[in-house]
C-alpha cells in the first residue's frame, strides 16, 4: 500500500490500512519510545499510547510536511506525557554532577557507533535523558523543551549540559571513547 492509500484507509477507519500504518511505522518509533522509556515495557506501553492517539488524531495531519515526521512527533510528546503521567521525569538528578572530559576530534567519527551511543543515553537520569533526546536527537528548542516539561528553559540547558557530561563520562568509562587531552569536547559535538 502507498502511504496516500494507508493515509485514506485509516481516515475510514479501515483495519487493514491501520495495520499496515502500524506494521510500516511502529519499529522507528518503538526506538524513539525506547530512549526515553526506563525498560522495554515503558517503550512498549509509550508506542501503545502513541498509536491510539496517531488512529484518533489523524484526520488532523494536513498533508503539509512528512507523515513520519507528523507521527514521530505525536509519539514523543505520548513519551512525554507518559513520563509526567508515571512521575519518572520527576525522579531525583543529581545536579551538581560536573566534569571535564575532553574528545579529540578524530575520535568523534567512532564514537557515533550508534547502537553505543544510545545504550549509553539510556544511563543517564531519567530528566538527563529526556532533555539530551529533545534536544540532541529530535530538535527540539530548549525553549519548547521546557514547554513541554513544564520547567524554566534555563533548567532545560543545565540539564542538556550536565547530560553531554555525563555522557561523556559513560562513554570514557565504558571504553568508547579515550579520555585524551585533546581541546575537543562531545559538549561542543551536540550545540
Amino acid at each position: 500500500m502507498t502511504e496516500q492509500s494507508i493515509l485514506a484507509g485509516c481516515l475510514k477507519n479501515d483495519p487493514v490500512a491501520q495495520r499496515e500504518l502500524y506494521n510500516r511505522y511502529s519499529p522507528k518509533m518503538l526506538s524513539v519510545c525506547y530512549r526515553f522509556a526506563q525498560n522495554r515495557e515503558d517503550a512498549e506501553d509509550m508506542l501503545q499510547e502513541g498509536f491510539i492517539r496517531v488512529f484518533t488524531q489523524i484526520n488532523s495531519f494536513r498533508n503539509s510536511g512528512s507523515f513520519e515526521g507528523w507521527i514521530r512527533r505525536i509519539i514523543v510528546h505520548t513519551c512525554i506525557n507518559f513520563l509526567k503521567k508515571h512521575k519518572k521525569f520527576s525522579e531525583s538528578l543529581d545536579l551538581a554532577y560536573v566534569t571535564d572530559v575532553q574528545v579529540k576530534e578524530e575520535t568523534v567519527p567512532s564514537l557515533m557507533m550508534v547502537r553505543q551511543v544510545v545504550e549509553c543515553i539510556r544511563l543517564l537520569p531519567i530528566g538527563y535523558r529526556t532533555v539530551l533526546n529533545l534536544y540532541a536527537i529530535e530538535g527540539y528548542s530548549h525553549k519548547e523543551i521546557a514547554q513541554m516539561l513544564d520547567i524554566e528553559e534555563s533548567t532545560s540547558r543545565s540539564q542538556c549540559t550536565r547530560a553531554k557530561t555525563m555522557l561523556e563520562t559513560i562513554l570514557v568509562k565504558k571504553k568508547i571513547i579515550e579520555k585524551p587531552a585533546g581541546t575537543y569536547s562531545l559538549t561542543a559535538a551536540f550545540k
